[in-house]
Parts: C-alpha cells; sequence; structure tokens
C-alpha cells in the first residue's frame, strides 16, 4: 500500500500546527514518512505530551515521607507501613465515551487497571467520577445509560469492586460528557515495577492480545474539539475484553515474581508507539522494533496503524534474556501472545521496521524531550458578582427540591450495577461518603474518594481547586480515615482560549495550596483538555481522588444515628449561599462567588474529629446543599427523623466550608463540647435525630415521604 503524500491538509488532520511541522523537519532534517508523521502526532499530542500543562503541573506538591514513587510513572506509589504500598492513579475516557458510551467508559476502566497492575500490584478497589449534560438533553438518557453499563460491565467482569464515586449534571455537559476512572492496588513496597529500560540488547517483549485497527489515532482524537464530524470519530475508540484483561493480570503478576522483568509498560494511548519511546526515554536507550513479529488479528495491517492502534489488553516489557523461556511459558499457560518485537539499543534511535524495511527512523529522546511545551496566556477569572438578595424558603420545600434533583437523589440505580463487594475486602460500599477496603490480611483499612464541585470552580478556579482537595480532605477525615495521597483529573475546555487557560492555572494554584497545607501530595494523575464542542467549554472540573489509612475496623467512624442522639456541628457557619446548590435547583441561579477555604480551619477541624472519633458515633462532611441535606442524607440512612433548631435558609443551606455534622449520646456530647474548647474550634449543638419525621424549625414532613422521593427521583428521570 503506497503511503499517502505528506500535504498541509494532512498534517493538519494530525493535530499538529506548521510550527509544530516545522520543529520536525528541524529535528529529523527532512520531510517524515506517513509513519514518522504518526509517531510525532501521537507524542507531541496534548493528551501525551501535556505540552499546554506541564509547565504548571511542575509547580504541585508532590513529595512527602509517604511517597514512594510520584507522577511520571504509570501510576503513584504511597507507603502504607508493614513494607505494603498502595498504587493509584485517575484518568479520563471523556472523549471515546461521549462516541461509543459504553465502550469508552469500559475500556477507560481497563486502562486505569492495567496502570496499577502494570506497577507489580494487584488492584483492589475501582471509583468514577461521570459528569452528564442536563437531564432533559436527547443524548444524556443514552449516555447516562451506556457509561454506567460499560463500567459495570467492565469492573465486574475483571473482578475488582467498585466502592464509591460521583454522578452529575450540568448543560455544559451537553456535548462532552466527563467519565474519570480511579483504579487502586496493593504491592509489598520493594517490589515496584517501572518503566525505564535498562540494559544494550535487552529482548522487547509484546505481551497480551493481538494488535487491531481499533483505536488508531485515539490519542489524537482525545486532544482535539468535537464538532459536527463527531460520529466519523467511532473508529477511533477502542474496544475492551475484560476476561483478556483479567488473564493478563495474572499472567503480568506472575512474571514478575519469576525475576525476568526489567521494565514494563502499559500500552494506553498511542499504543506501541508511546509504551516503547517511555521505556526508551527514561532509560536514555533506543529501541528497535520488527512489526512483522508484531501479533496482529486483522491482515495487511501497515507500520502507521501498527504504531498507532490503541487496542486493549497490550503491555511491553523489557526482558532478561536468560529468562526467556521461563516468561514464555507463563503466558502461553494463561492463553496470550508473548512475542519478541525488538531490542533496546544504544544510539539515541526509534528505529521500526517492517519486513527489512525502514518505516520511521527518528530520535527517540526528541520524541520526548523535544516535545513543544507552551507556556499558554492565560488570564484570571473576573472576580463574580455579588450575590444578589435570595429570598428564604420553606426549609423542607428546600430541601425536596435537592432530594428530587438528580444531582442530589440517591443514586443507587447507577451503583447497584458495579458489584462493590467481590474480593471480599469492601467494609463500606457506594453510596453515602467514601468507600472503605480492609488491607487483606492486616488490620488496617483504606478509604478512597472522590471529589470537585465545578460550579465553584468556574466561579473562582482559586479557591474551587482548594475546595475539591478540602472536600476529599473530609470526606476521609469523617470515616476516621487519616489522608496519605491525592490524584488529580484535570477536566477543561480549549487551553489555547486564555479564559479557559486561566481556569486551569487558578485550579492548580488552589490544588496546589490545599495538598500542601492538608499533606494530601498529588502523585499522579490525569490532564484532559479540549472538552469543547462547537466551542462550547464543559465546566472547568478538575477532579480530585484521594485515599486515606485506618489503623483498625475499630477506628472507622461510623454513620448509624439513631433516636435521642444530638446533633452537633463542627465549625463556623456563616450562610454562604454563593454558587450553592440550593440557588441552582431551587431558584435556577448560578451566581455569586464560590465559598472561601480556610485552610488552617480544614486542618484543625479535621484533626479534631481524628483526636475524638472515640466520642464520635457517626459523621459526615458538610458540602452541597448545606446543613440540610447532610442532616437529611445521616438520618434516612438510619430510618430515624431528624430536627434541626433553625429554619433559616442560609444556615440550612449555606456552603460554608470546613464543617461536620456528628452524631453522639448526650454524655459524648458534653465530652466533645470540653475538647473543643480546649481545642479551640467552634462546635454547636443544632438538633436531634428523633422520631420519624424532618423537622426544620417549624416546617415538617414524614421521613418516609421524603424517603420515597429521594430513593425513587433519580431512576424517574433516567433509568
Amino acid at each position: 500500500m503506497q503511503d499517502p503524500v505528506i500535504t498541509p491538509e494532512l498534517i493538519e488532520s494530525h493535530g499538529l500546527k506548521p510550527d509544530e511541522y516545522q520543529r520536525i523537519l528541524d529535528i529529523i532534517g527532512r520531510e517524515p514518512t506517513f509513519t514518522e508523521l504518526g509517531i510525532f502526532s501521537a507524542m507531541w499530542n496534548e493528551h501525551c505530551s501535556y505540552k499546554s500543562s506541564k509547565k504548571w503541573l511542575r509547580t504541585l506538591p508532590t513529595e512527602g515521607p509517604q511517597v514512594i514513587c510520584g507522577p511520571g510513572e504509570n501510576a503513584g506509589v504511597v507507603d502504607i507501613g508493614d513494607g505494603q504500598a498502595v498504587i493509584f492513579k485517575m484518568e479520563s475516557h471523556n472523549h471515546p465515551s461521549y462516541i461509543e458510551p459504553y465502550q469508552g467508559a469500559a475500556t477507560g476502566v481497563g486502562g486505569i487497571l492495567r496502570d496499577v497492575f502494570t506497577m507489580g500490584a494487584r488492584p483492589i478497589a475501582a471509583m468514577n467520577s461521570l459528569s452528564f449534560g442536563a437531564v432533559d438533553h436527547p443524548k444524556t438518557k443514552q449516555l447516562v445509560h451506556g457509561v454506567v453499563a460499560g463500567v459495570g460491565g467492565y469492573g465486574n467482569s475483571f473482578g475488582v469492586p467498585t466502592i464509591g464515586g460521583e454522578v452529575r449534571f450540568h448543560p455544559a455537559y451537553n456535548g462532552n460528557c466527563l467519565v474519570n476512572a480511579f483504579a487502586a492496588g496493593l504491592a509489598d513496597a520493594d517490589k515496584i515495577f517501572y518503566s525505564a529500560a535498562s540494559g544494550v540488547g535487552m529482548p522487547v517483549v509484546y505481551l497480551g492480545a493481538k494488535t487491531g485497527r481499533d483505536g488508531v489515532g485515539g490519542a489524537t482524537m482525545a486532544s482535539a474539539e468535537f464538532d459536527e464530524t463527531i460520529e466519523e470519530k467511532r473508529p477511533t475508540v477502542q474496544v475492551g475484553d475484560p476476561f483478556t484483561e483479567k488473564r493478563l493480570m495474572e499472567a503480568t503478576l506472575e512474571l514478575m515474581k519469576t525475576g525476568a522483568v526489567i521494565s514494563i509498560q502499559d500500552m494506553g494511548a498511542a499504543g506501541l508507539t508511546c509504551s516503547a519511546v517511555e521505556m526508551g526515554d527514561k532509560g536514555e536507550l533506543g529501541v528497535r522494533l520488527d512489526l512483522e513479529k508484531v501479533p496482529c488479528r486483522e491482515e495487511n495491517m501497515t507500520a502507521y496503524e501498527m504504531m498507532l492502534s490503541e487496542s486493549q489488553e497490550r503491555m511491553l516489557m523489557v526482558l532478561r534474556p536468560e529468562k526467556e523461556a521461563e516468561a514464555r511459558a507463563v503466558f502461553e499457560k494463561w492463553d496470550l501472545d508473548f512475542a519478541i518485537v525488538g531490542e533496546t539499543i544504544a544510539e539515541d534511535r526509534f528505529l521500526i521496521m517492517q519486513n527489512n524495511e525502514t518505516k520511521a527512523d527518528l530520535p527517540l529522546s526528541k520524541l520526548s524531550s523535544e516535545a513543544p511545551e507552551y507556556d499558554r496566556p492565560w488570564i484570571e477569572t473576573q472576580a463574580a458578582v455579588a450575590l444578589s438578595e435570595v429570598p428564604q424558603i420553606d426549609p423542607i420545600d428546600g430541601l425536596r427540591a435537592l432530594i428530587s434533583s438528580p444531582n442530589y437523589a440517591a443514586k443507587q440505580w447507577v451503583y447497584e450495577q458495579y458489584d462493590s463487594t467481590v474480593m471480599a475486602d469492601s467494609a463500606r460500599g457506594p453510596g453515602f461518603g467514601p468507600g472503605i477496603l480492609r488491607v487483606h490480611g492486616t488490620e488496617k483499612l483504606l478509604a478512597f474518594t472522590s471529589d470537585v464541585t465545578p460550579r465553584y470552580v468556574k466561579a473562582n478556579p482559586l479557591e474551587g481547586g482548594k475546595q475539591a482537595v478540602a472536600e476529599a480532605y473530609r470526606n476521609l477525615t469523617a470515616v476516621g480515615a487519616t489522608p496519605l495521597a491525592s490524584t488529580d483529573n484535570m477536566n477543561f475546555g480549549n487551553p489555547e482560549k486564555p479564559e479557559i487557560m486561566g481556569q486551569f492555572v487558578g485550579a492548580i494554584k488552589g490544588i496546589g495550596q490545599a495538598v500542601a497545607a492538608l499533606d494530601m501530595p498529588i502523585v499522579s494523575g490525569n490532564v484532559s483538555l479540549y472538552n469543547e464542542t462547537d466551542g462550547e467549554a464543559i465546566l472547568p472540573t478538575p477532579t480530585i481522588g484521594a485515599v486515606g489509612l485506618i489503623a483498625t475496623e475499630a477506628d472507622v467512624i461510623g454513620t448509624q444515628v439513631r433516636d435521642g442522639h444530638v446533633a452537633l456541628l463542627l465549625g463556623e457557619t456563616e450562610g454562604h449561599l454563593g454558587q450553592s446548590a440550593l440557588l441552582a435547583e431551587v431558584f435556577n441561579r448560578e451566581e455569586g462567588d464560590a465559598p472561601a477555604v480556610d485552610l488552617e480551619a480544614e486542618k484543625r477541624n479535621g484533626d479534631f474529629i481524628r483526636a475524638n472519633r472515640a466520642l464520635v458515633t457517626a459523621c459526615t462532611d458538610l458540602s452541597d446543599g448545606g446543613l440540610a441535606l447532610a442532616a437529611f442524607e445521616l438520618a434516612e440512612g438510619s430510618g430515624v427523623g431528624v430536627h434541626l433548631d433553625s429554619g433559616a435558609t442560609p444556615f440550612l443551606f449555606g456552603e460554608d466550608q470546613a464543617r461536620y455534622l456528628i452524631a453522639c449520646n448526650f454524655d459524648q456530647a458534653e465530652a466533645l463540647m470540653t475538647a473543643a474548647g480546649q481545642a479551640g474550634v467552634t462546635l454547636t449543638t443544632v438538633g436531634k435525630f428523633t422520631g420519624d419525621t424532618v423537622r426544620f424549625d417549624g416546617s415538617e414532613a414524614p421521613l418516609t415521604e421524603l424517603s420515597a422521593l429521594y430513593r425513587s427521583s433519580f431512576e424517574e428521570a433516567l433509568g
């Protein structure tokens, strides 16, 4: 087959700007071959090179005594004591999931699981953060059904518990849904596998499933805005097979025990190209590949197609040659491909051969180190217009509006499609607060959460970025966990627009301040830009995934309240209604500033909860919907009524930060009051859990009626 002629149109279709193409000409001193153009396109697109975000990502705090490995590898590695480590990361599959919801979401789950077991960890937990358009948009229901089925179909078949996550709806996502997938695994801290190749003349081995044409150009597609040609992009979406991935995991973990692995890399975005270049670049080596040796499931695949295919369930490894027979036997046992497809070389070359014909010959280090890096112009987001008056409303009517909205109604229709108990170590699944898992064979538990409030970030990127981290910190604290570290998934619009880049920069600054103050370093993450359709950007959505450690099951703070429990509010309440859930759901207004985040207060109040956990029977943090929604959710989960003393709209529905709702017996409440005075934190009695009604001052409704509304609204709208 004749390669196409390199034209300006072909260059543009590969996502390369004229000055970037000129840089390629300067590096190689000639016109690239078609395969070389594809390789540069894959390595230099936004998805792989982070060319618009690198400058700002470097400012994030990534180190701490608990961090074994920070950003730059397949996933972050954090010490959890006793010679064990938790390995975790969050990554987006937004564009593919909008084009092909089931496979897009499924392969997003598959990719993040590979990132974890590639490092030698057995996956133990999955989460997802999903953002969809308006509920009444004609595409939303199809996307919700497809994405949820894809997440469940892959995770359930693979056999990993999905123990947490979030689902939101907003018209800004009408043309571009977000699917952010998180996975965590466990490994021995001294048996972590990295991706840097070492040694000259070492075999490069292809592992797993065969290569097909699915996903060719996927990384480039994920680095562009959508327009009316979206349906033409369907072939760029990968197709997943969770049963093959399960075998690949078992074979990989077994292989690692043989001592055969020098380095290993998952084949994700840009497939064979990116995995080979990353291994060579990190080890300061070149790589030669012989493509006729690559196992293919389709005939007559070109070098271009093979190098850019994003077929799933594949890995690339540099092998100790003396262990080849032993390694091959492992993969043959699991009925997976094992093929030596090349070798490491001393020269700085990425040499791609096919049937003795040179298809690409490039300086390997330049593909990574010479990728464009932009200091994009950015405009600071303008200060929000002051919030105009919010009328006092009947508080029960306000609560009804929140719990009947798919944003705040119970999500059991979603999470009941996920297996949250497989592996039998789940201590608390999805539905309320973080998921909690026992660390098998030990006393320890790990807690997992995913958080962001995009409307805050749009109004005030700095405070919104801080708040995403602070809410993750509070969620972990509320179950008794000590936050360990974070992963971020930065979902934004087109970074070439200064106002969008300003949102990104502001959010990064806020996240950086918060993870430093709360000792939750960023150890891994992902950037997803160009989330726009026809020039309309999504809400800025910097999702924070976080992991916390609980020493023993006795240290877990529960969620069960009983009749007679006192309701205590920890933290200062000013009644901030700007950008609140109440404002959006009841008044259809998105106005005012995001709530300010006092990081010292967050730390102080979180430390108080953990120090006094023995006195706290049940706890939840306050976020969307304020005290009213938090109190209702705590009461509803136990089937007990709640009576709050105040009916004031700002007090009940304000979204001031650094606050927790605590339930406990009267004598525990007295002891907590004394401790609060000594610790210098604000703790007030706001009511009690009792009876079978929800009453806010003089407004009241039966708990059963409100519970039925809360439990049915999501499915009625989207099921």
